[in-house]
């Protein structure tokens, strides 16, 4: 097993691409290595695996109407809440960020301008992945919809997690 992964390592080095082991898992990094998502992980067996559903942003200002935009805040703001509810139930499952292998963003466009705040969503994507404190990129796709099932909120965020065995 050994002499495979250190030739799949020499092989993406060679091909300019990185991966990160972590007690088995293997994270594959884009070959561009500047955005901020895994290319591909492998999740070796006897791991468990962890499916949240989808979440939005909780009220940020609790005076607005119900519902509305106004209630929940823009793409950024929203997008740091999601993921605050994310990082609550990973807790709360005794797992955290660095265990997520696989998210899925739904964007709906800012009625103000009508467009997906992509930059907005990314903002404060980055402060929970790929810092120092926590390195660990998951996969990722992101969507643009025309509506959730909230219509105050603007973006709606599933991750799937694994745990490692025991």
């Amino acid at each position: 097993m050994r002499k495979i992964v250190a030739a799949l390592a020499a092989t993406m080095a060679a091909l300019g691409m990185t991966s990160a082991h972590a007690e088995g898992l293997v994270r594959h990094a884009l070959p561009e290595g500047h955005f901020p998502i895994a290319a591909a992980i492998e999740v070796p067996p006897g791991y468990s695996t962890v499916y949240l559903s989808g979440m939005g942003a909780a009220v940020a200002d609790p005076k607005a109407t119900p519902m509305t935009l106004a209630a929940y805040g823009n793409t950024e703001t929203q997008t740091r809440s999601a993921l605050a509810q994310i990082e609550k139930e990973l807790t709360s499952l005794g797992l955290t960020f660095g265990d997520v292998v696989q998210m899925h963003v739904y964007l709906k466009p800012d009625p103000a301008t009508g467009k997906l705040d992509f930059a907005g969503m990314m903002k404060a994507y980055t402060e929970k992945f790929g810092t120092a404190a926590q390195p660990n990129l998951p996969t990722r796709s992101a969507f643009g919809v025309a509506t959730l099932a909230n219509p105050g909120w603007l973006v709606e965020i599933e991750v799937t997690a694994v745990r490692k065995p025991k």
